[in-house]
């Protein structure tokens, strides 16, 4: 059995990471920088190690031993300033990437996202070819194209790192979709020029098989799609999910001239855009496929809230 390290491991789709590796037998650190962090990992049966992302000299001797380090920490927050988003994301990669390279990890694995290339255009159709726009309007798609060029350029021989790329991931927990479920209840969501547009969406168990597959079959220096392989109209797939959240508040539609002078980037393009990605070489070089199926998503949702609930 291996050694892992992972950071964002406290996190959404961390935490369910975590559990995957323990199940498997791969012992677990978990960078954490607060008690309430720390007990979280513990929970799951894992080791946290205190430090602080951006300062590899308080976190680099828990990273010895391991052999392979899951990068997952990042600014979340869309509407964080651009300062920010540097600090965590830009600045967090690089020193995630020092200290892999310090401790020599041999593998390096980063949860990126299709963020990376939006800079206003539609992502139709597009493949692992589409460039990184690190020149994007929006900071935390900027950075995110940033975050993952520091990754891939810095695989090497002797270092190999690859980035697994999930769109919308969803399931019990998503950060995401209760932001989302919360805004609709106060009143403050509209479908954008009606909602339906196609989409592509990942269960968070399906981003993590893509990830435990990039560590395990990855291409040094190569980014890989992975989703649901169950496209969705953006409108229904979240009508679904608001239902299940118990939003009753009816959702006004925005015709799309409107949202430009009211929605800022990126969540105008998240919410009103048309996103779809090929997964063929995932499924070509990872032997990737989903584990869970939409319908079963959609279940493991209203059952963890009927839990939650009780």
């Amino acid at each position: 059995m291996a050694r892992a390290f992972v950071t964002g491991g406290s996190g959404f789709i961390g935490r369910v990471l975590v559990r995957r590796l323990l199940e498997e037998g791969h012992s677990v650190g978990v960078l954490v920088r607060s008690e309430a962090s720390a007990a979280k990992v513990s929970a799951l049966g894992a080791e946290p190690v205190r430090g602080e992302l951006t300062d590899p000299t308080t976190w680099l001797n828990g990273v010895a031993g391991s052999d392979v380090m899951f990068h997952l920490a990042a600014e979340t927050d869309i509407n964080a300033d651009r300062e920010r988003h540097e600090l965590v994301t830009v600045r967090g990669t690089q020193a995630a990437v020092d200290v892999a390279r310090h401790a020599h990890v041999p593998r390096f694995v980063h949860c990126g996202s299709e963020a990376a290339l939006l800079a206003g255009e539609p992502l139709v159709d597009v493949d692992e070819t589409a460039p990184l726009r690190p020149d994007s309007e929006a900071a935390y798609c900027a950075v995110k194209a940033v975050a993952e060029k520091i990754v891939l350029d810095a695989n090497t021989a002797d270092f190999a790192t690859v980035s697994i790329r999930p769109r919308f991931v969803w399931g019990p927990g998503s950060i995401l979709v209760e932001g989302l479920a919360e805004a609709a209840k106060a009143g403050q969501f509209a479908w954008i020029d009606g909602g339906r547009h196609t989409t592509d969406v990942t269960f968070v168990d399906n981003a993590v098989q893509g990830l435990m597959l990039g560590w395990q079959r990855g291409r040094p220096g190569q980014a890989y799609f992975v989703t649901d392989q169950h496209r969705v109209t953006l409108r229904e797939f979240l009508e679904t999910q608001f239902e299940i959240y118990g939003v009753g508040a009816p959702i006004p539609d925005m015709d799309a001239e409107t949202a430009v002078r009211e929605v800022p980037v990126p969540a105008r393009w998240f919410l009103g855009q048309q996103c779809t990605l090929q997964t063929d070489k995932a499924v070509a070089e990872l032997g990737y496929e989903p584990v869970v199926s939409h319908a079963t998503g959609l279940e493991a949702v209203r059952n963890s809230l009927a839990v939650r609930r009780a």
